[in-house]
């Protein structure tokens, strides 16, 4: 994982996101984690980008 995915996943998960997987399913998750509460979006991304 690069200094720049982390520094996204910590700041905008759903950009983190999808820049590794496009958009589809996992970011759509990922923003509707995000708008829910900010850290169970960074979790999120942090899981699906490892």
């Amino acid at each position: 994982m690069s200094i720049l995915t982390i520094i996204l996943n910590i700041l905008l998960p759903p950009l983190a996101v999808a820049m590794q997987h496009g958009i589809g399913k996992q970011f759509l998750i990922s923003l509707i984690l995000t708008l829910i509460g900010w850290l169970p979006g960074v979790i999120h991304a942090f899981i699906v980008n490892s």
